[in-house]
């Protein structure tokens, strides 16, 4: 929870320290208030995380505007602040709304970083509704939407700080409140839109946060919320009533990249919300094949913390013909390749970044003999290549789900989860979660001089790569190990996964086990070898 916020008096700049206070108070509303809209979430699905998913996004934003305030000291940058404001909210979105909010964030923060009096907040409000409403495929009046727009209209007279903020939440409350007579959700379950009311609180907090006064609260006019039920298992969920799955990822591409995916995940789903830029994107859509969604994304880019939550089931498993289902994985080492055949996989040999030779993918699916497959990369560098190996696949009347491993520990933690039993799509998302909850690392040796992103190193030197970037730079693969463990189970993790080479030192999986044991408690380890031609260390933490 935020630091308390003592009242103040009427700020004419909004300053780095008062960007800090509106993210700690939004953070208490949402806190306060997340339970109500929770209960109130009808649109555009009744799942009930309305509420928490804007609490986890405002919490992202607090989150990252503290690290910078900590980071500046007494006297932190106003611009870096709403950046930071911004960029958390893109990274932490969470559901329809969060992600609308994070679009609504940046917006405001683009004309913030330029100045923080009353005419640059009128502004900032401007671009945000126009900047979310443009991420959305196909906007729905009566939403976050219209609530952002009528805020923005509401100081679009200008004014000074605290004018422009007070004008920005009472055209906002008084918006919400119409919301059940332009949607027809709203108005069949007697609520205010749940988005709105959360953008509301938000606003809420600026006002206080600008006048030093809480300003009324939203929501007064009668509505009756609908009770907040349980989640319903999958297996009793009704069909035909939406899209299965909701399907949310970041992504690394290029402009052009994301204009061809949003056409290609508007033609597959609904609700579709793309927001973000300068090369990292984040991205929302309901859809019923959730691998075509997240096979999207890895034509487009680079996609990652993918997450894929059910909202209804595929026809019952028993009223189609039963399916033989295979998963196909590349391995960089016979050890692994032995591993992943105990467990059921068809495998191909490929060093790290060096893609299979020919068509000896293809080959791996076509040997497989099933109607239904899952593919496991297992390495960025071969995303084109699986991608195309599962489009050719499909025009042979094969259907193959592309699971966008990054690692082997990532392919190691997906086929851990593989039932060959339940339903094609069950198995593949629980399989993407899976991978997509497993953190991975890899030890190397330098070649030759270079400079990385964790300095220059020497030929020699071990490297220590965190997600594929230079974390760690030393002379010693033991000590350098050790590092990286250390530094990847800052974030937490229940269990470590050690992939070593044959060519690896021995008692190094070992010394690295004491380590994770004597260091990280109620952390469980895991060997495995790879065999000749793999890096000398791979780790993975779920």
């Amino acid at each position: 929870m935020p630091r308390p916020v003592p009242p103040s008096e009427e700020l004419t700049e909004l300053d780095a320290e008062a960007v800090r206070t509106w993210c700690a108070r939004a953070l208490d509303a949402l806190g306060r208030e997340r339970a109500e809209i929770d209960a109130i979430n009808v649109y555009p699905v009744a799942d009930g995380d309305t509420g928490t998913n804007l609490y986890l996004t405002v919490a992202a934003a607090h989150e990252a505007v503290e690290a910078v305030c900590a980071a500046a000291g007494t006297a932190p940058d106003t611009a870096e602040t709403v950046r930071a404001m911004a960029h958390g909210a893109l990274l932490g979105a969470r559901g329809n709304s969060g992600t609308i909010l994070s679009q609504l964030l940046r917006g405001m923060a683009a004309v913030l970083a330029l100045g923080g009096d009353g005419p640059h907040l009128a502004r900032a409000l401007a671009e945000a509704a126009s900047a979310a409403r443009r991420a959305v495929a196909h906007p729905v009046e009566g939403t976050i939407l219209t609530v952002a727009a009528s805020a923005a209209e509401g100081c679009a007279g200008g004014g000074d700080l605290a004018e422009v903020a007070r004008n920005a939440y009472e055209r906002a409350r008084a918006a919400l409140e119409t919301t059940p007579g332009q949607l027809d959700a709203l108005r069949r379950a007697g609520v205010v839109d749940a988005g709105g009311k959360g953008l509301v609180a938000v606003l809420g907090a600026l006002a206080e946060t600008v006048t030093g006064h809480a300003p009324p609260p939203a929501g007064t006019a009668p509505y009756a919320p609908v009770p907040l039920v349980p989640p319903v298992p999958a297996e009793t969920c009704p069909d035909g009533e939406g899209p299965a799955y909701e399907v949310i990822y970041l992504l690394e591409a290029d402009d052009a990249a994301v204009d061809l995916l949003r056409g290609r995940l508007d033609a597959l789903g609904e609700s579709l919300v793309v927001v973000g830029g300068d090369g990292l994107w984040n991205v929302h859509v309901h859809v019923d094949d959730a691998g075509a969604a997240v096979e999207a994304g890895i034509e487009a880019g680079r996609p990652h913390r993918v997450r894929i939550t059910h909202f209804a089931a595929a026809p019952p498993a028993a009223a189609a013909e039963p399916a033989r289902r295979a998963v196909v994985a590349v391995v960089p080492g016979e050890g692994l390749a032995g591993l992943c055949a105990e467990a059921g996989a068809t495998t191909v040999l490929a060093r790290p970044g060096e893609p299979p030779a020919g068509d000896a993918l293809l080959d791996a699916v076509r040997r497989a003999h099933a109607r239904e497959i899952v593919l496991l990369p297992n390495d960025t560098e071969l995303r084109q290549a699986a991608a195309a190996t599962a489009e050719r696949a499909r025009a042979e009347g094969i259907r193959v789900a592309l699971i966008p491993t990054r690692a082997a520990v990532q392919g190691i933690a997906a086929l851990a989860v593989h039932e060959p039993g339940r339903s094609f799509d069950e198995d593949v998302v629980a399989m993407t979660a899976a991978a997509g909850a497993t953190r991975y690392a890899e030890l190397a040796v330098a070649e030759r001089r270079s400079f990385t992103s964790a300095g220059v190193c020497q030929a020699g030197d071990v490297l220590g790569l965190i997600e594929g970037d230079v974390a760690v730079i030393g002379r010693d693969l033991t000590e350098t190990a050790r590092t990286v463990l250390d530094r990847m189970l800052q974030a937490g993790g229940e269990l470590v996964t050690l992939v070593v080479a044959d060519d690896t030192p021995p008692g190094l999986a070992d010394t690295l086990e004491a380590h994770v044991r004597r260091a990280h408690l109620a952390v469980d380890t895991t060997t495995y070898h790879a065999g000749a031609g793999a890096p000398p260390l791979l780790i993975g933490v779920e």
